[in-house]
């Protein structure tokens, strides 16, 4: 894989650089009883997810990605501080691995230049266990704050190595993963989450728009299937805010399909289809509290609240499984 005269490539890459990257996806969990696709059992259990998601006619992707700095020394084996493209912290806290308290995001280390290659190598082998697996590609997650993120925006990028400085070198690290990921499973069968106007997670970039028009032109490059855009309205999670930002600079430039998601609902989804601000409408919180939800759209059904409460639990296990079908509710539609 081509490094852009910024690492050498001396062959083929090892999955594991140094002892620290076991790989990163192994340590890069911010939530308790998150999944994972770096090892055999992984890839074995997620199997027979994968052919029940199949053998309802769906397509699926998986999203993986590296949270960086967005971790406490608690999930580190070792207590070792998590990886960032800087040591600035994140000053707020997270779920400790019982899920029962709160606590600090540990301060992080810089990645170094020279262990860049392993982060891309376990991106890549991530792609390949996914395929293994069954799913029909990946989504690459360069988006909320974290770790490709956190590279990409100038709000917290201080590098002065081929990693920091212009937007060309940090979108670099996210361009090798896209890279290393297409030639591993195909482009056709690789998506990347992008959110270029977002703060989540106090990552900010102080040119967003030009940001999510370089990126699109970028990714262009490798012939990706899709690229799946935050909306500049949605800054941080839940917070919605009127914007004169627009993402139709970034889909103009951008040659696949393009994604967009952020507060949408059935009217304004099928106006930004009509009006080619995006090929498909992205639906998450709505999704969620509503597995049926293309159909309930097709007849204007009325739709399940969720409860943001349950998003994130996981004892007891409620929410996300148990939010009822239409034919459960006496299929009542309006």
């Amino acid at each position: 894989m081509e490094r852009n005269g910024c690492v050498p490539d001396n062959g083929e890459l090892q999955p594991l650089l140094t002892p620290f990257f076991m790989g990163p996806f192994q340590l890069s969990h911010r939530y308790p009883h998150s999944p994972g696709i770096w090892t055999d059992e992984h890839v074995e259990a997620w199997k027979p997810i994968v052919q029940a998601v199949h053998d309802k006619g769906a397509i699926f992707f998986v999203q993986i990605w590296h949270v960086g700095r967005v971790l406490s020394t608690a999930y580190q084996p070792g207590g070792q501080a998590p990886i960032s493209s800087s040591n600035k912290r994140l000053c707020d806290k997270g779920l400790s691995p019982s899920g029962t308290e709160f606590i600090n995001y540990t301060t992080p280390r810089p990645l170094k230049t020279e262990e860049i290659p392993g982060i891309v190598n376990d991106f890549r082998i991530a792609a390949r266990n996914a395929r293994i697996a069954g799913f029909d590609g990946v989504e690459i997650h360069s988006a909320h704050g974290y770790l490709l993120n956190q590279f990409i925006k100038d709000g917290i990028n201080d590098r002065t190595d081929c990693y920091g400085g212009s937007m060309e070198n940090r979108c670099r690290l996210t361009m090798e993963v896209v890279e290393a990921v297409a030639a591993e499973i195909g482009a056709e069968r690789v998506g990347i989450r992008l959110s270029p106007f977002g703060s989540h997670l106090d990552v900010v970039d102080s040119q967003p728009e030009q940001l999510s028009v370089y990126l699109a032109n970028a990714l262009n490059k490798y012939n990706i299937v899709y690229a799946h855009y935050l909306e500049p309205r949605v800054r941080r999670y839940m917070q919605h805010i009127k914007t004169p930002f627009s993402l139709q600079p970034a889909r103009n430039a951008f040659k696949g399909a393009f994604l967009a998601a952020g507060n949408y609902d059935r009217e304004n989804g099928n106006e930004a289809i009509k009006s080619g601000r995006a090929d498909l409408v992205v639906y998450g919180h709505l999704f969620l509290c509503n597995p049926d939800l293309p159909r309930r759209f097709s007849v204007k059904a009325p739709l399940n609240d969720y409860d943001q409460e349950t998003f994130y639990t996981q004892d007891p296990v409620i929410g996300y499984t148990d939010y009822p079908f239409l034919e459960e509710m006496g299929d009542r539609t309006g």
